[in-house]
């Protein structure tokens, strides 16, 4: 696994070694096809990426001109990837002792009102990344949980990553669907937040 593209071009990422039953990265041909469709809506965005596992979609998001990015699990060793891969591809990322990269601990499938409020203080999200587990029902959760979130805005764009052969629903409280692609057995369905 590589970053495809921008300030990190070509940095190799730490995978998990072996078969990890926690961690599934998203392969970099799904991970090239998705940001090549977000292009340049990621210049300065603020960005949550939601089961963050290796890192690789904030961690591409950022190399690509992302504003900040707030990485959340809770794997012991997804976390100690993300900080790996954070402290490998981001050197000289950040400005003015701005944080570019905030990494956070969550139990996620327990729902998003888990998650420590004070990371996400501030402006809210321009882009989420949710890319949960596949077949466990946690990406219809957290999406749920996302609808009612004050920390998205109207316009907000949520991509939830999922088994390709799994269906979600066309909307989500606030959030509506606006596109759908698959790529082998990863689906990624894109959602767009209104305004309450």
């Amino acid at each position: 696994m590589r970053i495809i593209s921008g300030l990190a071009r070509g940095r190799k990422l730490f995978t998990p070694a072996g078969q990890s039953n926690v961690i599934r990265p998203t392969s970099d041909r799904a991970r090239e096809a998705l940001f090549s469709i977000l292009g340049n809506t990621l210049i300065a965005a603020r960005v949550l990426d939601l089961y963050a596992g290796t890192g690789a979609l904030g961690i591409e998001a950022l190399s690509r001109g992302a504003g900040q990015v707030v990485f959340v699990d809770n794997a012991r060793n997804a976390l100690d990837l993300i900080h790996k891969n954070c402290n490998l591809c981001l050197q000289g990322m950040n400005l003015q002792g701005h944080k570019k990269a905030i990494i956070v601990k969550c139990d996620l499938a327990r729902g998003l009102n888990f998650l420590d409020s004070t990371v996400l203080e501030g402006t809210p999200f321009d882009i989420v990344f949710l890319d949960p587990p596949y077949k466990k029902g946690l990406a219809a959760r957290s999406l749920t949980d996302l609808s009612n979130s004050i920390h998205l805005r109207s316009g907000t764009l949520v991509i939830a990553e999922e088994f390709s052969g799994e269906t979600l629903a066309e909307s989500f409280g606030k959030l509506t669907l606006y596109d759908q692609r698959r790529y082998g057995e990863t689906g990624f369905w894109f959602y767009t937040s209104e305004s309450s």
